[in-house]
């Protein structure tokens, strides 16, 4: 396992303080305020710890209400909502400096058999065969050289590899709002199954709003064109998967008017298997001079 791996874990692992209430750090971010992809995670780690090890997370609803400042600790209280037969719901709130700045509604479910279907895996490429972050991010000129160290040191425990070229990388021109990421850990990880749905959500804030960027022509923040924050997040995971072996993010924006846009994916492991259903609204505006 990768030293940034490893430190990822430790920033999840998030500290009992009393029942029902926990507490969390952040670490730096490419922006300055806490990284949604965290505070979610954190959020689900809190729930997922007051829940019976047979009900794994099979839904989550949140809204991201405030910034969130990375040198101030988190505090996370869950509500339980419900214990039924069947499913288990939570709720989460995450404070800093007395205020709400993130809310988690998440459900849990006990193994059960029944009806099978999913839509099919869309057409890639290999992973192995696409260039890295690192190797993208380098090659790019017109990116300032402190934007590429930040968007490595945020990415190095993800190997997350682009299909396409990402936003920043070819701007200026509308292209189609779609975009395909593969992604996996830098290194392998427990069986725990709530550590592989925690991560996978940690993951997915980090480029569902690309699509939404495309259709614009738009680079996004790594060159200031754009001012964009999450506002919502809602994910479904449908099938067991790992996220320390590949899966590919299938993304695309139906939708920006009024100051937001809309991005929704699904996530395949690499043998063609359904894993989850993202979507995403988030505030994407040009720079107000």
């Amino acid at each position: 396992m990768s030293q940034a791996l490893q430190s990822l874990l430790d920033l999840l692992d998030i500290e009992q303080i009393e029942e029902n209430i926990f507490r969390g750090r952040s670490r730096s971010a490419v922006v300055p305020r806490v990284f949604g992809g965290q505070v979610a995670a954190q959020a689900l780690v809190a729930a997922g710890r007051t829940v019976p090890e047979d009900r794994l997370a099979h839904s989550l609803h949140a809204y991201f209400l405030r910034p969130g400042d990375p040198g101030a600790p988190i505090v996370y209280t869950v509500d339980r909502m419900n214990d039924g037969r069947s499913f288990t719901a939570r709720r989460v709130v995450a404070v800093q400096h007395g205020q709400p700045i993130f809310a988690l509604s998440a459900s849990f479910q006990r193994h059960e058999e029944g009806f099978d279907h999913q839509a099919p895996m869309p057409p890639s490429v290999d992973p192995v065969t696409l260039p890295t972050s690192e190797e993208r991010l380098r090659g790019y000129g017109h990116l300032a050289p402190e934007v590429v160290e930040k968007f490595l040191e945020a990415r190095e425990a993800i190997d997350l590899r682009y299909v396409d070229e990402p936003p920043y990388g070819a701007f200026g021109e509308p292209r189609e709002p779609h975009s395909q990421v593969w992604f996996r850990t830098n290194g392998k990880l427990a069986d725990d199954p709530l550590l592989h749905v925690v991560l996978a959500t940690y993951v997915s804030d980090m480029t569902l709003l690309d699509s939404v960027l495309l259709a614009h022509g738009r680079g996004g923040w790594a060159v200031g064109d754009v001012v964009g924050a999450s506002l919502d997040h809602a994910m479904w995971f449908h099938r067991p998967f790992r996220a320390d072996e590949w899966l590919l993010y299938d993304q695309e924006s139906p939708s920006a008017h009024g100051g937001r846009g809309l991005g929704q994916a699904r996530i395949y492991t690499q043998d063609g298997q359904l894993a989850l259903s993202v979507i995403q609204e988030g505030v994407v505006r040009a720079p107000r001079r």
